[in-house]
């Protein structure tokens, strides 16, 4: 081994987010338990939200690396701040695909679904990740750019996937069937009425 260079130590994925989906699936049942609205429907959502916030994590964080190499080289932690600018229109719409679903989700958790709410939720969600790819950039040479178009992106999506699910309360029969996946029973979004 040549002095100086080290081998860096790549986190594995699966030990991380596994786990990570498991305790969120368990925290999500527990508080349905803890409210007594435990069914099979929201039982679902849970699944569905803990397997998405796992595959979000994976997706976004890793790579990370315990001992970066450090060398005359060095990747400086990148912040992509001006909108528009060199990002690529496939980023882009998958960035919006991947925020539909939690479009869908989140309203499916509030008592009082609102646009406000949703945006807030969404944009809280893309914002942190953002901030913790650019923290895993500076601490353990993680592969992922903090990029504020990922975040406009990520904010369409997630607002998409909303209007989507307003569109789903509209058709005639589905907002019964979706009701028995909402956590606060009778609570469809006002605008979808």
């Amino acid at each position: 081994m040549v002095q100086g260079v080290y081998e860096q130590v790549q986190v594995p994925v699966l030990p991380v987010v596994i786990p990570l989906g498991i305790v969120i699936f368990g925290l999500l049942l527990w508080r349905l338990v803890a409210k007594r609205l435990l069914s099979v429907p929201r039982a679902l959502v849970a699944a569905a939200l803990a397997v998405y916030a796992a595959g979000i994590v994976g997706n976004t964080v890793f790579p990370i690396f315990v001992n970066p190499i450090i060398g005359p080289d060095d990747w400086t932690p990148g912040l992509a701040l001006i909108p528009f600018a060199d990002y690529e229109i496939e980023d882009a719409l998958i960035n919006v695909a991947v925020f539909v679903p939690l479009g869908m989700l989140v309203p499916l958790l509030l008592a009082k679904p609102t646009w406000g709410k949703v945006l807030l939720a969404v944009v809280g969600t893309s914002l942190g990740i953002e901030l913790i790819q650019l923290a895993a950039q500076k601490y353990f040479a993680g592969g992922h750019i903090a990029d504020v178009n990922d975040l406009l992106s990520n904010v369409a999506g997630g607002m998409l996937g909303y209007l989507l699910l307003l569109g789903l309360y509209r058709v005639p029969g589905l907002s019964g069937v979706i009701e028995r996946f909402h956590w606060a029973p009778a609570a469809a979004p006002a605008s979808a009425a």
